[in-house]
């Protein structure tokens, strides 16, 4: 039913995709979609516009017209279903795919080249270096809220570009850590939120160190982290850091407190 009421509008020339605006709509009304914010379905926008402070290109706002009557009971089930794939993606994660086996190991000692030849033409920067990983999987999608490695750990929440970007990760951001990779632009962000809540809850986090590319794409990880904190009701210090397409590290602030 059409009716007369305020609902969220996109300018699309604004839009950069970001994904800010996806985790401060309660209601799940809006989307990324072929890297632009879209609304789903107008009875799910309740026209309230909690998301417009977090798109920092001014690309949304509240425009009244005629619109499809919000609909709070469809908006409870959008929610219901989108809590779905979390009891799906766990049982997988303790096992069921070989990829998401749980794994602890020590940091190995790295091996040198016996090649004198290979020695002495290899620069500085390709010398064999030690990995400074102590568990499997990484990926957010694939580690269980309840793996050992998280509990009591330092957490370092990495945009999957930044590990390709930042030349010397082992030495400078990785060790002492436990690290979750993820892309907050396409994969699911309401399952993350839901992930974050859960680790947050449970795993009795020491501190969180968010790491993001430049890119507007990546800003939305260190928001999701956040609505993940404050939807398990846990305060945990966490860091911002920003790094460069070219690998350097732009800035490094505090986003949250320790309580």
């Amino acid at each position: 039913m059409q009716v007369m009421r305020k609902i969220i509008e996109i300018d699309e020339e604004l839009c950069d995709g970001c994904g800010n605006c996806v985790p401060a709509c309660a209601e799940g009304a809006l989307q990324i979609i072929d890297g632009k914010a879209r609304v789903v379905a107008e009875f799910y926008c309740d026209g309230l516009g909690a998301c417009l402070g977090d798109c920092p290109t001014g690309a949304l706002k509240i425009v009244e017209r005629e619109a499809e009557e919000f609909d709070e009971k469809a908006v409870e089930e959008l929610l219901a279903q989108k809590k779905q794939p979390e009891a799906k993606v766990l049982p997988m994660a303790s096992g069921g795919c070989p990829s998401a086996r749980l794994q602890t190991f020590g940091i190995s000692e790295s091996s040198p080249s016996t090649d004198p030849c290979i020695e002495a033409n290899t620069p500085a920067a390709l010398e064999p270096a030690e990995s400074a990983l102590t568990h499997w999987p990484v990926q957010i999608m694939l580690v269980p809220p309840t793996a050992p490695f998280l509990k009591n750990a330092d957490l370092l929440v990495l945009a999957d570009c930044a590990a390709l970007s930042f030349p010397t990760l082992h030495r400078d951001l990785l060790p002492g850590k436990t690290v979750m990779m993820g892309c907050p632009k396409f994969d699911d962000v309401e399952h993350y939120i839901e992930k974050f809540a859960q680790i947050c809850k449970q795993a009795d986090l020491k501190s969180i160190t968010a790491v993001v590319m430049e890119v507007p794409c990546c800003s939305a990880l260190p928001v999701i982290v956040q609505k993940g904190m404050e939807l398990s009701g846990v305060q945990i210090p966490m860091e911002q850091v920003v790094i460069s397409t070219r690998g350097k590290v732009l800035e490094r602030r505090q986003v949250v407190q320790a309580a």
